[in-house]
């Protein structure tokens, strides 16, 4: 037993950092904070969060190249990061949330921003949130979210297997079949391969 938690644990540090830390559920509930000054509006129209217009809808802000939202006059600093083509990550957008000037300096950029606001705790959450509403991750979303096989036959990097480590399986006649599922997932989560479940 001794050796399979060490083994687990060993598995969790390595793959720990290839997720995100954010919460989608809490970032949903601290973007409230930014909705005076942002929206979330699907390019279909759809009214994902309604907000203000102050800054640019945020809407598919993970993986898109900063700066570069149509019809919103950007500050000079997001203009420099536009024209190096720097592309927002959920750890990035982050990091920007927390003191944008501060993070602009630092990434050799000028330090103009028209935004002023700071989050200093829980920006992970939001950055997460964010991501959730990118085309991508609308691709992605499972048909049944309830079922840890929909992701663990997304291998175009779906949402954490780690999420759903300690999952029960639909068949418990087994005494140790919580425990396969869990060797079956560390396997999937070091190897990123899909995984059967039986």
């Amino acid at each position: 037993m001794k050796t399979i938690l060490t083994t687990a644990a060993a598995l969790l540090a390595l793959a720990a950092p290839a997720f995100a830390e954010g919460d989608v559920e809490k970032g949903e509930k601290e973007f409230k904070k930014c909705k005076a000054c942002h929206m979330i509006v699907s390019p279909d129209g759809e009214d994902i969060v309604k907000g203000g217009k102050t800054g640019p809808n945020l809407y598919g802000i993970v993986g898109r190249v900063a700066g570069t939202y149509e019809d919103f006059k950007y500050g000079d600093g997001l203009v420099d990061a536009a024209a190096a083509e720097h592309v927002w990550t959920e750890e990035e957008l982050a990091a920007y949330m927390e003191d944008p000037k501060v993070w602009l300096d630092g990434h050799g950029f000028a330090a103009k921003t028209k935004m002023t606001f700071k989050m200093r705790k829980n920006q992970e959450d939001v950055a997460a949130f964010l991501a959730a509403h990118s085309p991508a991750a609308e691709a992605k979303k499972p048909t049944d979210p309830t079922r840890p096989e929909t992701y663990l036959n997304d291998t175009n990097g779906g949402p954490s297997a780690l999420r759903f480590l300690f999952l029960p399986t639909t068949n418990t006649s087994h005494p140790n079949e919580n425990l396969r599922f869990v060797r079956r997932l560390w396997v999937f989560t070091a190897l990123k391969q899909p995984v059967a479940i039986n």
